[in-house]
């Protein structure tokens, strides 16, 4: 189930998203073609000790984002049962 809409920058390790829409055509261009779709599944695996890069699993691989580009990035939260 999707939940309120953030930026992919906002994630906590371990949640996961759906990815709804960019807000930068540049940084929207090069993340498609990198397997970043709209309706793709992502998920924060890693933070850099400084906080910046992110790591984040999407298309089947880990892809490393600064977070200045991570925040372009619209998401809708996937809730986790418990």
């Amino acid at each position: 189930m999707k939940t309120k809409c953030k930026n992919l920058a906002q994630l906590k390790i371990g949640q996961s998203a759906v990815i709804d829409s960019f807000t930068d055509k540049h940084i929207a261009l090069k993340l498609l073609e990198m397997g970043c779709t709209p309706g793709e599944v992502v998920k924060l695996d890693h933070i850099a000790p400084m906080g910046d890069p992110i790591a984040i699993s999407v298309s089947g691989y880990l892809l490393s984002l600064r977070k200045a580009e991570a925040s372009t990035v619209l998401i809708s939260l996937l809730s986790t049962v418990n």
